[in-house]
């Protein structure tokens, strides 16, 4: 096991190089860049700096241009760009946005907080109900108890997160006024006297974006679950060991649980790229200062920086997960142990 894990890991340096690679360059191929950003800003506040060319477009001069380029860093090719890239991300230095003209690093670490709130809270419920969940869908299926939380369960899982958000927003937000309409926390948080003040408030704003987070997963988890539960339930083990007198709780328990975890495992470790990046669109739709909207904002922005440090965290994020996850089915299941030589 430790020499496989040892390969997965040795995987990683080529295959985060190849994905980095990838954006890289296509984020320098991609029309719309900073500098093109900043002409278009100019051109339209009527900037005087800008003159005529042919198509009846402005443009700064060919001087001016090249040192916009050179103060971006667009001026280099993309190899020798790529390499001073990656030996900065080595040593976490991930540039400075072009957009906010802040280090990229302080805007991650900023954010990480709030993202990590709503990545952590979705993680572990998903997993802490899902599971439970799954299991008395499975032992009592087709009871009244299976059959409403099915609905309720497909329900959420065909109707995207941000839908839902917006269907909240509206309904218990805008007209009830139950919930806030977005952000994180309140403007006068900081100013609270007692920590429980500040947790009901950090609840208040989360309740929402919560349920638009949790809703996607949850379902699927839960599906999982039943589905791989009932499919041991009927496996010829379960079916001998019942026949031999083991009651068949206890039958589920020791024998048709543990194999049928083994699915959720293999997903298990997946989960971690959400504890940082959450969901771009909730995020918008809830205003939530989290990576999430950081990412979004930058893309729309072309804040090139941002955008290739949030995907390079993703890459290694989900690489990883996977091997979370290996790990995890390993633990669940006692035949990859073996296979293995652990």
């Amino acid at each position: 096991m430790l020499a496989y894990l040892l390969r997965r890991l040795a995987l990683i340096v080529p295959t985060f190089l190849g994905i980095t690679v990838l954006i890289f360059a296509i984020t320098r191929f991609v029309p719309g860049g900073p500098v093109e950003q900043m002409i278009a800003s100019m051109q339209s506040q009527g900037d005087q700096a800008a003159s005529q060319v042919a198509g009846g477009n402005t443009q700064l001069d060919e001087d001016q241009l090249a040192m916009l380029n050179e103060f971006y860093g667009l001026d280099k090719p993309i190899p020798q760009a790529y390499w001073e890239w990656l030996n900065a991300f080595i040593v976490f230095d991930f540039g400075e946005s072009t957009r906010y003209f802040e280090p990229v690093t302080d805007m991650i670490i900023e954010r990480l907080p709030i993202s990590l709130f709503y990545g952590a809270i979705t993680f572990f419920i998903s997993y802490l109900i899902s599971i439970p969940l799954g299991y008395f869908k499975a032992v009592k299926h087709n009871s009244t108890m299976d059959t409403a939380s099915s609905v309720l369960i497909f329900t959420g899982f065909a109707l995207p997160g941000y839908v839902v958000g917006v269907f909240l927003i509206t309904l218990f937000a805008f007209n009830l006024e139950w919930f806030p309409m977005g952000g994180f926390v309140s403007d006068d948080f900081e100013d609270m006297e007692s920590v429980w003040d500040m947790a009901k408030d950090l609840l208040w704003h989360g309740f929402l974006p919560l349920i638009c987070y949790i809703i996607g997963d949850f379902a699927i988890l839960t599906m999982t679950m039943k589905n791989n539960l009932m499919e041991n339930l009927s496996a010829d083990y379960v079916r001998t060991a019942i026949a031999k007198g083991l009651p068949f709780k206890k039958a589920v328990r020791r024998h048709a649980l543990q194999n049928s975890l083994i699915p959720v495992a293999s997903a298990f470790g997946n989960s971690l790229m959400f504890f940082l990046t959450g969901a771009f669109l909730i995020e918008v739709i809830f205003n939530i200062d989290g990576i999430g909207l950081l990412g979004y904002e930058s893309i729309i922005q072309r804040d090139y920086p941002v955008v290739m440090a949030i995907a390079a965290i993703n890459a290694l994020l989900f690489m990883i997960g996977n091997i979370l996850s290996d790990i995890c089915v390993a633990l669940a299941d006692p035949r990859v142990r073996v296979r293995f030589g652990s």
